[in-house]
């Protein structure tokens, strides 16, 4: 069992995509409500199922195993609530710590957040310069909320 503890914020500008490149990413939910979920996710030619549940806002238990390709595919097909969560995800090391920032496609297109993954929720890290706003603890900005609510949808 993994555990997760990570913050979430909006990005002001995309000075990030001169540090580092991205992948696509490609991800529906089998479950999904704020204290738990269980979601598939395809990145490049590679299938993954992740179950997670809440422990506090900053944490959760995750488990995640790789799956055949093909499977998940289908099961994002067939199975999965819509619409699929399309995504770049780029990845840059920042004094210590990574930064992942999901730059969103499709029915979220638009939206633009970075995570840092954390040891414990109190552990201190020095943010980018385009790092804006905080949204760890706006349920909007979570993934399986997404689905249900697309971006597009929002007033802004």
């Amino acid at each position: 069992m993994g555990k997760e503890v990570e913050r979430k914020f909006l990005v002001k500008d995309s000075s990030y995509k001169n540090l580092c490149s991205g992948k696509l990413f490609k991800q529906g939910y089998l479950l999904s409500n704020l204290d738990k979920t269980v979601r598939v996710r395809l990145i490049d030619n590679k299938g993954f199922i992740t179950i997670k549940s809440k422990i506090s806002d900053l944490a959760r238990d995750e488990f995640e195993y790789e799956i055949p390709f093909t499977d998940a595919e289908e099961i994002l097909q067939k199975i999965c609530e819509k619409p699929i969560i399309e995504k770049t995800r780029y990845t840059y090391n920042y004094k210590g710590h990574t930064w992942e920032i999901d730059e969103f496609h499709g029915e979220n297109e638009g939206l633009i957040v970075a995570e840092i993954e954390l040891e414990d929720e109190n552990e201190s890290f020095e943010m980018p310069e385009w790092i804006g706003e905080e949204v760890t603890f706006d349920s909007r900005y979570i993934n399986s909320y997404l689905v249900k609510n697309p971006y597009k949808n929002w007033n802004k």
